[in-house]
């Protein structure tokens, strides 16, 4: 739906999503008086020296290619049908420091270089999450994160907090409330999974990394600016963040202009009261039987000048395949929810499942151009045959579009990673399963197999039989 032009509209948004906020902590019983209680002795151990800074590294290279495979035709955006082979290295350098009592500042370098296979088009599961849109024949640099984390304690049970590449190691109360403010990945703090988070050493395809349903806040590499809250308690968590969003679709931010080399250019974002993503989540812990699980439940709100599907119609109808949809564009409103699952089964064995739904009005603007996608899949430690370090992954994932969506990419629209100039549409189904070897301490390499069906939603290409090799590194 299109935004109202009176700023009377924006500020209801704002105080609904306070209001909604508030309203969760009421329902969740959390009672301001308990969290203020001081702890005990038999409730609070003694705090171990805490970390004062710390450095990270990794390091990941990916090989990803696939042979010839059936395609009626071709698009702007389509996977060639002939084959290829692409290579893709990432390189960051995380560092910490403590700044004062529960507050530490934490930055990530990053360099990359490569490009995802079909320059990163043409499947919406796409198989690399280690392959950005913006590829590049020489290493490029970014500050991909910059931010400071402020923990508030509230007494009681305290646990661990490890010396992770973005936490520093400590003691934290339970009962806490976390603010994360600065530049950071939207990722990184909701829709997180034990088993399918990370394509450095888990999944590789986006749609195992993250839920696709959602239109999360992000660059062109996966970050922005933002805040995020976190209320903590025994057994769960709720979260709230607000991010700015790029001007351009799936485009970098104005922070890029200085915080990426070489410079990424005059860049701007939308304007700040109007372009934004805000996003909820409930996370609820629990055990089944002496294994653990958790479910989380999201929601999303966007706003940017985004094109509706049924403005664009009739240009591209005039104008043909590619047309400049711009006159479309409006200040409009994206909304969605998501479903998050992990649950231990047995020892070294876990299931995950991920449903995402959106309105699916509006053209895709940070992440994919899917409505509505339904994953599952199953993680395995070797244990079993004594490689405990080594992981075995098996997942599969369904997504589609509503029939406005169905009808744009047939006439030729252009998406985030959608466009093959016609459409015979049908659910993009994505198969993935992976082997990682654990080589010495923290090296690991990586066997990926992918199988697509009906890429970019389109039953008159493929199916593409993708074949990986990752090789990665930490310190």
């Amino acid at each position: 739906m299109e935004i109202a032009e009176a700023p009377s509209g924006e500020l209801m948004i704002e105080k609904i999503s306070s209001a909604a906020f508030i309203g969760c902590l009421w329902l969740l019983g959390w009672d301001r008086g308990a969290v203020a209680e001081e702890p005990t002795s038999a409730t609070a151990p003694a705090i171990s020296s805490q970390q004062n800074w710390n450095f990270h590294l990794q390091n990941t290279e990916v090989v990803q290619g696939y042979p010839t495979f059936s395609a009626n035709y071709s698009g702007p955006n389509s996977l060639p049908r002939g084959g290829e082979t692409r290579e893709t290295a990432s390189l960051d350098l995380f560092g910490g420091l403590r700044l004062w009592n529960g507050a530490e500042a934490h930055v990530d370098g990053l360099t990359w270089q490569g490009f995802g296979i079909g320059d990163t088009l043409g499947a919406e599961g796409f198989p690399s999450g280690e392959a950005y849109r913006v590829g590049t024949d020489v290493p490029n640099g970014t500050i991909a994160r910059l931010f400071i984390r402020q923990t508030i304690g509230f007494g009681g049970d305290q646990e661990d907090v490890p010396d992770e590449q973005l936490s520093l190691a400590s003691k934290a109360d339970v009962s806490r409330l976390t603010i994360t403010v600065g530049r950071f990945a939207s990722s990184d703090i909701f829709d997180t999974n034990t088993y399918a988070n990370s394509p450095t050493t888990q999944f590789m395809n986006w749609a195992f990394v993250n839920n696709e349903g959602w239109d999360y806040p992000a660059d062109e590499i996966g970050c922005t600016t933002g805040i995020a809250l976190e209320l903590n308690q025994p057994s769960w968590t709720l979260r709230y963040g607000f991010f700015q969003v790029p001007g351009a679709q799936n485009s970098f931010t104005a922070d890029d202009a200085f915080l990426t080399w070489p410079s990424a250019g005059p860049l701007k974002d939308g304007e700040f009261l109007r372009a934004w993503a805000m996003v909820t989540e409930l996370e609820r812990r629990y055990d089944l039987g002496a294994h653990p699980g958790v479910i989380r439940l999201l929601a999303f709100l966007n706003s940017a000048k985004m094109a509706s599907y049924a403005d664009a119609i009739p240009i591209l109808r005039a104008n043909g395949v590619g047309a400049d949809i711009s006159a479309a564009q409006a200040y409009r409103y994206k909304y969605g929810f998501g479903l998050n699952w992990e649950q231990e089964v047995a020892n070294n064995v876990g299931v995950f499942s991920r449903l995402g739904w959106n309105d699916g009005e509006e053209q895709g603007w940070m992440f994919s151009d899917v409505a509505y996608a339904a994953s599952l899949g199953i993680s395995v430690k070797g244990a079993a045959w004594n490689r405990p370090d080594d992981t075995f992954g098996l997942a599969g994932v369904g997504s589609g579009i509503p029939h406005v969506a169905q009808q744009f990419f047939s006439d030729g629209g252009l998406g985030i990673l959608a466009g093959d100039g016609r459409l015979n549409y049908g659910w993009e189904k994505v198969v993935e399963t992976y082997y990682d070897f654990a080589v010495w301490k923290s090296i690991h390499t990586s066997l990926d197999y992918q199988f697509i069906d009906n890429p970019a939603f389109n039953r008159d290409r493929g199916p593409v039989s993708v074949f990986g090799v990752r090789v990665h590194w930490e310190l």
